[in-house]
């Protein structure tokens, strides 16, 4: 999965303030953690704490049991990788656009092989659907294909 690849640009500075070593990777269980645990973020400068902020606020929010280790935070993510797709931006774009809103730090050629690979299930949904008699979802992820090619 795509999040499996994101990594925090400022992990460094993350694990000094958290104390301990953690992964660079954003959506390591460790990582996780220490940003949602008692996290001093008026410690970190104002744009990597409003980086974090916002990776907070867009990915870590659910009301599941196990939050953040629900699996929630890294479909959220694929989701907004996919909706900055359909939305108009090439792969370089959706990496920069992540490493300015999130401090997340991903390879372009990693976003348009997710991007590749997400079409290649909607295009089996979509198979299956009309084989199921269901058009109106046939139709929706024909749509989402369509917006991820052009």
């Amino acid at each position: 999965m795509i999040a499996n690849r994101a990594r925090f640009r400022h992990a460094k500075k993350i694990e000094r303030l958290a104390g301990y070593r953690v992964p660079d990777l954003a959506f390591h269980p460790a990582m996780l953690e220490t940003i949602t645990a008692r996290f001093n973020y008026d410690a970190l400068d104002f744009a990597i704490r409003q980086q974090l902020l916002n990776f907070f606020n867009d990915f870590l929010r659910c009301s599941c049991k196990n939050s953040p280790l629900c699996g929630c935070p890294e479909k959220k993510f694929a989701k907004k990788v996919i909706e900055l797709r359909e939305n108009g931006l090439d792969h370089r774009q959706i990496s920069a656009a992540l490493s300015d809103e999130y401090g997340i730090e991903i390879f372009p050629a990693d976003v348009l092989s997710f991007l590749e690979d997400s079409v290649h299930v909607l295009e089996a949904i979509s198979d299956v659907s009309r084989l199921q008699g269901r058009q109106d979802l046939s139709e929706k992820t024909d749509e989402h294909i369509r917006l991820i090619e052009r």
